[in-house]
Formats: structure tokens, C-alpha cells, sequence
């Protein structure tokens, strides 16, 4: 290859790798396999390496990492990056949108824009003529560190902007963002961290923070990094007359920008906002704790200037904490319906995102191993969504010497079995089918709102209808009538004829449900409905070979050995087989309508009138679709109900088809 020939092909590659860059995390919509991306990197390092003096400061492969840094260099910051004044109730907002107003002089409604609070690390980012001159910590808000060659190493900055017919590159721009690093991947850092006897970062924040202030780029180069970008500093040729325009001009820059934000909205719309976020924030895949409230118009944002630590025309509206310190005051052990047996601290009672937690999993012996949790320790714990808290890290500096070294048991704590741990498992399993805490553990699976959904079959009921005997399995719950019912604990006439009526009504029951509620090992909601679409009735699931639930798709060896063997168990066919002696009848999955809406993708966004969202889930993937979190150009459909967000805005940009609920119910 010709010098020519080359220097054509690196641009090409430079070209092409920066466009997937942009597609992938501004877009959100990847192009090439991360096989494709590497190779094409290969091919541009393998070429710079031979032709180095072609290597420019905005090629990828500047990402790479560079020599270790002796210390980090300050820098200051030309428009300073004040703190965000902080409320913790709509009153405090109204407070806020009242004191924009007044000091205005408006009676008008000030439109705002509001913007997920990324939990990360504030970085300014300035471009020359639109290659990235040089990057730097927050700091103090006046001064911060040159963090240069670190933030190139992150693939979500652009290295050079991008040039449209409809906006160029400024001449100088100083981009303001936050660097986080996704929960995903946060984990599987810190399980990383765990297995080279590492101490574990206490969070996404903590981990991005560490990473950013490594002297070694070659080390934060093997950091998850990610950032979206949320303001400005100083510009030069670039103008915008909103927040929102501004926004919208950086991400057609290259930069990418938070998708669920709420523009030019009034302070009624900006609290429902904040419900959707604080509802869904869950579902985003990476850490944020509030919601930031800017007044959108940029001279309005002038004129209503700074305090002295904070601008006076935004405000962080904080969710309610989600990690808190607390102290161990023992730990015990639950079986479950697998026989899993799983350790639980039981913890001095503390307030976590609005919730009282006096107890947290901590999963198995490994995990008690690897993080040193004692009986007394005092340890920082957190609850994300439904899940159960969980002990993140142990305050070893709290340590009196008084804390007690725990030891899983060698016998079942219920039934007094034997426990083993399976080769490749990292829990201990009671191996007794018939441990009561087993039994418990089926039943109220099988009875859940997810799979009969047995209406009154709760906790309390079911222990006592296994501890006197009653019912040893769950076929035996549809030979239980009122006289049976009425012998039990606080069980008058009419909540036993509720719960015989409950069970009689749960009779009729979809395929991929009653698949779900036999409680078969790896076989969860999304399982039991692709085998249902598969194999259409129960008979040709109950007889299918391992080679043919292998090539089913997304059913690997795991699931078809587990669905295999729990089917070939004699103790199972005999529950089955008084399930339908009952009356049980299994609607069929199978045909036209469960294919329906084969490769749509729906998202839901706002309340809805007639069912759940978990239920509008169910029902648009029994025909085949799929719900999603976000809206992407792939969205088939966005369903909105009461109050929708964000996503409808988005929605509406790409011109996706908006669906109401009653349409959709027509589409079900």
C-alpha cells in the first residue's frame, strides 16, 4: 500500500470508527458488532504503528492511555462550575419557581428544562476549533485538574466534533458533563475487584471518581467510563436562545446528551417528571438521584445570575437517598422454594430511599467471605427499586474487636437435612424436596399474581396450611374446600369463600403462565413464554427431547437440562397430573395471535386506566412483542397513558406511531 493509499485508509478508518462512536452512545444505536469495532481499531493501530508520524491528536487511537503522570496540573475554570442549590419537596420547588418569577418581575409561567441528575463526576471539556484541547475535574467550581489524558480514554467523548450541512464545529466550547460509570458494568468491575482481593468500590460514583484520578491513563483505560454532557461554559460560534436548543446542538456535535429530559416545561409538568423519573429511574441502567430544574431561556439564565455558591436559575430536586450506614445485630438463614439456602443480616432499623430497612440479603458464603462481614459491623447497605438491600461494604474503621466471624450451617436450618454445593453454583442447597421451607417457598410461587394469582393465598396462609399438614405440594390446593379453610387460624366464613372462589377462578390460565408457576430451576416469565410460543400445548413441552429444546431459540443447555429433568421427575408428572384432574384448563399460546406482534417494540410511558404496566407487559409479549425502557429509531410504538414524559417528546422526534391506551387494549 502506497503512503497515499495509506494515509486514505486511515482517514477512512479514523471516519468510520468515530461514526460508530456516535451512533453508539449518542444515538443509542449501534451499527457493528464490538468484533467489527475492534478489528477496524486493529487495522488503525496496526497502520499508525508503521506510519507514526500520520497519528493525529483526534485519531481513537488516542484513547489507548499514555505514560504514567507524576501529578495532576490545575487548571482554571473560565466560567466557574458552581454548586447546585438542592430541594427535597414540591414546596421547595414551588418556593424556587416563585423567587424565579419575582426576581423576573414575570406573573407569566417560566418554562424550564428538567434533566436527570446523573450520580457521577462534573468534567468540563474544551474544544479548539473542534478537536479536544484539554479536559478537567469540577474541583472547588474555580479551579480544577487537568484530567486530559484520562477523559480520552473514555469512547463516549468525542476526540474531534462533528460537521454538518446544519451546525459546525464552534471555535471554542467549553462542554460541560458528567462522567458515570452504568450498573452493569459497575458490578462486574467490583465482582473483578473482588477476586484480586481488591476492596469493592461502595458505588458507580465512587468507582467513576477513583477512575478519573488515576495518574496511570492506562488504568482508567480499563474503566467502564461513560458521560453525558448537560451545559456549557464559554462558547464561541455557537448560539442558542434556550437550554434545550443548546442541548439539542451539542448532541448533533457528537456530544452525547441525557434522553430523558422534559423541555420548555411549565413547574406543574416539571414535578410529573420528576414521578417518571423517580418511577422509572431503575430502568435507565445507570445511577441518578434527583432531577435538575434549569430555567430554559439562556438570557433569562443572565439576567437571573449567581449567589455566592450557586446559580440562581437552576435547582436539584434530590430523590430520597438510596445507601445508608447502619450496624449488624446478627444473621440468620432462609430456604428457599429452590432449597438455595441464603444468609440475611438483620440490621438496626434505617430509613433507605423513603423506606424502612431492618434486613438485607447477603447472598452466600463467598460474598460474606469476600467482603469480611461480622456480626456487629457497622456497614453501608443499599436499595435500588424492588430488590431486596443488600450490604455493599463493611466500615472496617468502626471495627471494636468485638465482632463475631459467621459460618454457614452444614445442616438445613428447617428440615435438618444435608446441604452440598453443586460444582458451579456459589450457594448451598438443601437437597430434602420436601423441607417445609421448600414446600412454603413452590406454593407461593405457584399461587403468585404472575402465574395462577390466587387471590388471599398469602405467607401466613400457606405456612399454616403446611405446617398442620394440609397441603404438601401445590396440586394440593385445588382439593382444599371452605370446611378445611375455616378449621385454620383467623379465617372467619367469608375469606374462606373468597379464597375457594379465588382458587376456582385461577382454573383458567395461559400456557406460558402455568409453565412460569410450576417453578421450574432457569425458567422464568421470558422462558415459559418462548416455550409456550414454541411447543404450543403442555403434552409436546412435557415430552420434548434436550436436542430439541436446545435449538430453540434463547434456550440454551442450562434450561433444556433443567426443564429435562423436572419433567422426567415422577414426583412432577404426578402434579401435573392433578392439576388437570382438577379442571384446570391450559389455554393455548400457540397460532396467529401469539405471533401477532412478532418484531414490534413497544414502550410505555405515563399511567394507565385498565391495567398495570407489568400487566401491559405481560399481554404485549404473550403475542409476541417486546417492551422497552427507552425510545430508539427500532421503537415500534410508544403507548401513552396519564401524564407521559419524556419519551413521548422523544417519540414524537423520530415521528414514531403514539398509541392511547384504548388502541392499544384493541391491539391485545
Amino acid at each position: 500500500m502506497s503512503e497515499n493509499d495509506t494515509k486514505k485508509r486511515i482517514g477512512e478508518l479514523r471516519r468510520s470508527l468515530n461514526g460508530h462512536n456516535y451512533s453508539y452512545y449518542v444515538l443509542d444505536e449501534p451499527e457493528v458488532s464490538d468484533a467489527e469495532y475492534d478489528r477496524l481499531m486493529r487495522e488503525l493501530l496496526d497502520l499508525e504503528a508503521a506510519y507514526p508520524e500520520l497519528i493525529t491528536p483526534d485519531s481513537p487511537t488516542q484513547r489507548v492511555g499514555a505514560a504514567p503522570l507524576k501529578r495532576f496540573e490545575t487548571v482554571a475554570h473560565t466560567v466557574p462550575m458552581l454548586s447546585i442549590e438542592n430541594a427535597f419537596s414540591k414546596e421547595e420547588v414551588f418556593a424556587f419557581d416563585e423567587r424565579v418569577r419575582r426576581f423576573l418581575k414575570s406573573s407569566n409561567p417560566i418554562l424550564y428544562t428538567a434533566e436527570p441528575k446523573m450520580d457521577g463526576v462534573a468534567v468540563e471539556l474544551i474544544y479548539k476549533e473542534g478537536l479536544l484541547l484539554k479536559a478537567s475535574t469540577r474541583g472547588d467550581g474555580y479551579t480544577g485538574e487537568l484530567i486530559t489524558q484520562n477523559i480520552k480514554t473514555v469512547r463516549a467523548v468525542p476526540l474531534s466534533l462533528f460537521h454538518t450541512a446544519s451546525i459546525k464545529a464552534p471555535s471554542h466550547l467549553e462542554a460541560r458533563g458528567e462522567v458515570f460509570i452504568r450498573i452493569e458494568a459497575f458490578k462486574e468491575l467490583n465482582k473483578e475487584r473482588l477476586k484480586r482481593g481488591e476492596s469493592p468500590f461502595a458505588n458507580p460514583r465512587n468507582a467513576a471518581a477513583g477512575s478519573l484520578r488515576q495518574l496511570d491513563s492506562r488504568i482508567t483505560a480499563s474503566r467502564p467510563l461513560d458521560i453525558f454532557c448537560y451545559g456549557v461554559g464559554s462558547v464561541t460560534g455557537l448560539e442558542a436562545s434556550s437550554h434545550w436548543e443548546m442541548l439539542r446542538n451539542m448532541k448533533a456535535l457528537g456530544l452525547p446528551v441525557n434522553p430523558h429530559i422534559k423541555a420548555q416545561a411549565k413547574i406543574d409538568e416539571v414535578l410529573v417528571h420528576y414521578k417518571d423519573l423517580l418511577e422509572h429511574r431503575h430502568e435507565f441502567g445507570y445511577e441518578i438521584d434527583g432531577m435538575v430544574i434549569k430555567v430554559d431561556d439562556r438570557a433569562m439564565q443572565m439576567r437571573l445570575g449567581q449567589k455566592s455558591r450557586s446559580p440562581r436559575w437552576v435547582l436539584a430536586y434530590k430523590f430520597p437517598s438510596s445507601q445508608e450506614t447502619t450496624r449488624v445485630l446478627g444473621i440468620d438463614v432462609q430456604v428457599g422454594r429452590t432449597g438455595a439456602l441464603t444468609p440475611v443480616a438483620h440490621l438496626v432499623p434505617v430509613n433507605v430511599g423513603g423506606v424502612s430497612v431492618a434486613r438485607a440479603t447477603l447472598h452466600n458464603a463467598d460474598e460474606i467471605r469476600k467482603k469480611d462481614i461480622r456480626i456487629g459491623d457497622t456497614v453501608l447497605i443499599q436499595r435500588a427499586g424492588d430488590v431486596i438491600p443488600e450490604v455493599v461494604k463493611v466500615i472496617t474503621t468502626k471495627r471494636s474487636g468485638s465482632e463475631e466471624i459467621f459460618n454457614m450451617p452444614g445442616r438445613c436450618p428447617v428440615c435438618a437435612s444435608n446441604v452440598v454445593r453443586l460444582e458451579g453454583e456459589a450457594v448451598l442447597r438443601c437437597m430434602n424436596a420436601n423441607c417445609p421451607a421448600q414446600v412454603k417457598g413452590r406454593i407461593r410461587h405457584f399461587a403468585s399474581k404472575r402465574a395462577f394469582d390466587i387471590d388471599g393465598l398469602g405467607d401466613k396462609l400457606v405456612g399454616q396450611l403446611v405446617d398442620k399438614g394440609l397441603v404438601r405440594s401445590y396440586a394440593d390446593l385445588f382439593t382444599i374446600d371452605k370446611t378445611i379453610l375455616m378449621a385454620l387460624d383467623r379465617m372467619a366464613d367469608k375469606s374462606a369463600q373468597n379464597l375457594v372462589d379465588a382458587i376456582a377462578a385461577s382454573k383458567q390460565i395461559g400456557l406460558a403462565r402455568f409453565i412460569y408457576a410450576l417453578g421450574i430451576r432457569h425458567a422464568g416469565e421470558h422462558i415459559a413464554r418462548v416455550l409456550a410460543q414454541k411447543f404450543g400445548i403442555l403434552k409436546a413441552l412435557m415430552s420434548a427431547t434436550l436436542e430439541e429444546l436446545i435449538s430453540v431459540d434463547e434456550i440454551g443447555p442450562q434450561v433444556s437440562e433443567s426443564v429435562t429433568a423436572f419433567f422426567n421427575t415422577p414426583e412432577n408428572q404426578e402434579n401435573v397430573r392433578r392439576i388437570l384432574e382438577a379442571g384446570v384448563n391450559i389455554e393455548t399460546d400457540k397460532g396467529e395471535k401469539g405471533n401477532l406482534l412478532a418484531d414490534k417494540t413497544f414502550v410505555l410511558t405515563g399511567g394507565l386506566d385498565s391495567l398495570t404496566r407489568a400487566e401491559a407487559k405481560s399481554r404485549i409479549e404473550a403475542m409476541g412483542g417486546k417492551v422497552a425502557s427507552s425510545v430508539s429509531s427500532k421503537t415500534s410504538y410508544i403507548v401513552a397513558g396519564d401524564n407521559p414524559g419524556s419519551k413521548l417528546d422523544k417519540a414524537k422526534e423520530l415521528e414514531i406511531k403514539v398509541l392511547s391506551e384504548e388502541e392499544l387494549l384493541q391491539m391485545l
